[in-house]
């Protein structure tokens, strides 16, 4: 039986030219050699298996051949590798800063490769210092390491560095078609295409699996027997979830991730997996990052006619949930319900965006539609619709200054017409030739005191016009305020009145203005006669007070029928705001007054 050799090694370049992915640093050793410019300290960094031994063999074997030897001569007596994660003492340094001196027999180089330097302790690389910085002219070192940022900075600062980087999908590929090619195996160009994925940039990963994966399936290499072998998610699944997340079918979408979980995928790969496609989705929409997308023609096909059916608002939103989920998942304590509520989320967003568009418009009815009347003796507003018919007969514009450009497009306010008669619901209907029994005049009320204040708050203080239409509408409101005699003026208790505070508290609390419910709940306020009085700690109690003033004096003057209710609000500095004392504070509290109270706590260990 002949012995097996791994790709690995079987398919190792010999030659520059051959090292897959990393043309930039080939070519600069490559001229290096050729002009005689090559440093004595060179550190090749990188992530695994991307050729970084490689090319320092190849460099070794090239900087001694003068043409003169064989082809196959691989110098072997003029390269030491060195393996410094078994390697890492200064006893070791020092042996091999012995050998150094001893030039070569055969060749022109002493190479010395040492690989994994990063693993070197902090004495023998200081041991190492002198001799990387002036080795004899034979010698020539190379470092190797995947953590260049563990390698202390003097040793950096003698080395030429050359930074290794990962192997793209299709660079990968294409290598294992050529290997697929030399081994006369039949593979699809799908299958290279996970292979490549799954390799991570890595070549020798890449060679590895493909091993594997050839040992499973033998000559003939399918999609299929790849993803069974490496356990790998197929991009069928993605798509058809995806289709699913797009038709708003949330059970299919549900059973179809169970399904997925039934064949042993873990979740956390499943969601990373579908923001990836979510983000290939989204690669697809523009013509000028489909270049951007590493799969095979097939499948590229599929992701392009998708992504017409997907939105952009869903693709970007998706990648943001998927990404949240995949940010939670190691620390939530029921992963699948994460995943399924990810997965909700998702398959509502379409269904989402249709209903929000639906409801976006706006649906203003002007006012000119309502009149609202003002009854002096409950305080009530009545609101009626006004037909077309009678709107210019009961309603004027106010014509107040803009206090913004001419181009605002502010609604002018609406007052009520100067003469309007406030008819008796209850009157008994009159015929054409009987007048109304009732002998009570028909009484005109005049600018309602509490529709010009809603007038004046509505002018902006933030300009001179302003300004002078809040000075204009105070004028006015002065001049048509009604006669105080005509409004009602009945007598009231304190408990009547703190009754009507009350509700009036109720209704703030349901207009959730917490804010100024704990103001107006912080004291006791005090009456005298119709004048009721206020007291705070600060002023910006009081401000915050005197803004809901006018509302709040409206309820208390309608809810108590007494128009000549009026608030005083002043501040005391002395005044102490009731404030929620926390546990310790009432332990302390309690401690204040019977010290026993501790002695309890400490006897029986207690915790406050």
């Amino acid at each position: 039986m002949e012995h097996f050799i791994v790709s690995a090694r079987k398919y190792r370049p010999a030659k520059f030219k051959d090292v897959v992915g990393q043309q930039a640093i080939t070519n600069t050793l490559d001229n290096a050699i050729e002009n005689n410019h090559l440093a004595q300290a060179l550190l090749f960094t990188g992530p695994r298996g991307v050729g970084k031994t490689t090319c320092a063999r190849i460099l070794a074997k090239k900087i001694n051949d003068d043409g003169s030897h064989h082809e196959d001569e691989d110098f072997a007596f003029n390269i030491f590798e060195l393996d410094a994660a078994s390697n890492n003492s200064v006893d070791d340094i020092r042996s091999l800063i012995d050998q150094v001196r001893i030039p070569p027999q055969v060749g022109k180089y002493k190479v010395y490769i040492i690989d994994e330097v990063h693993m070197l302790s902090s004495a023998a690389f200081n041991a190492f210092l002198k001799t990387l910085e002036e080795p004899p002219k034979h010698a020539i070192f190379i470092l190797a390491t995947t953590e260049k940022h563990k390698i202390i900075p003097t040793i950096l600062s003698r080395c030429q560095i050359f930074d290794f980087k990962r192997i793209t999908v299709n660079d990968i590929k294409g290598q294992l078609a050529e290997v697929a090619k030399a081994e006369q195996i039949n593979a699809e160009d799908d299958a290279l295409h996970i292979i490549a994925q799954k390799a991570d940039g890595a070549m020798r990963d890449a060679l590895s699996i493909f091993d594997r994966v050839v040992s499973f399936s033998g000559k003939t290499l399918t999609r299929q027997a790849v993803t069974e072998n490496l356990n790998v998610l197929d991009y069928t699944y993605y798509f058809g979830v995806t289709d699913l997340l797009l038709a708003n079918k949330i059970p299919e979408t549900l059973l179809k991730y169970d399904e997925i979980l039934s064949k042993g995928f873990d979740g956390h790969h499943f969601i990373a997996g579908l923001a990836s496609h979510f983000r290939d989705l989204l690669v697809c929409k523009n013509q000028e990052t489909i270049t951007l997308l590493e799969v095979g023609d097939q499948v590229k096909q599929m992701y392009l006619e998708q992504s017409q059916k997907a939105p952009y608002a869903f693709m970007v939103d998706g990648i943001e949930l998927a990404n949240n989920c995949d940010l939670k998942y190691k620390t939530s304590r029921n992963q699948r319900l994460l995943v399924e509520l990810c997965l909700l989320q998702l398959a509502s967003l379409t269904f989402e965006s249709e209903k929000k568009k639906a409801s976006s418009e706006r649906f203003v009815i002007p006012p000119s539609h309502f009149k609202t009347i003002l009854n002096p003796v409950t305080g009530s507003n009545t609101s009626e619709s006004v037909t077309p018919s009678n709107t210019a007969e009961i309603q004027e514009v106010v014509n107040v200054p803009a206090h913004t450009s001419e181009s605002s497009s502010e609604i002018p306010a609406v007052k009520i017409s100067e003469e309007i008669p406030i008819t008796n619901k209850t009157a008994p209907p009159t015929t054409s030739d009987q007048q109304p029994t009732s002998t009570e005049p028909e009484r005109v009320i005049e600018r309602p005191q509490l529709l010009a204040e809603r007038n004046a708050k509505k002018v902006s203080a933030l300009s001179l016009k302003s300004i002078q239409a809040k000075h204009e509408i105070k004028k006015e409101l002065i001049a048509k305020q009604p006669d105080k005699n005509d409004l009602p003026s009945d007598t009231f208790t304190e408990e009547e009145m703190m009754a009507a505070w009350t509700s009036y508290a109720k209704k703030i609390e349901k207009q959730g203005q917490f804010n100024l419910l704990s103001h107006l709940t912080m004291g006791v306020p005090k009456l005298e006669g119709t004048l009721i009085h206020l007291v705070f700690p600060n002023s910006t109690i009081k401000v915050e007070v005197e803004r809901a003033k006018f509302e709040l004096l409206g309820h208390l003057r309608s809810t108590l029928n007494n128009y000549d209710v009026d608030l005083s609000i002043e501040v005391n500095e002395t005044e102490v705001k009731k404030y929620a004392y926390t546990p310790r504070e009432k332990f302390d509290k309690l401690k204040e007054k019977n010290p026993l109270i501790d002695k309890l706590r400490q006897e029986f260990d207690l915790d406050v």
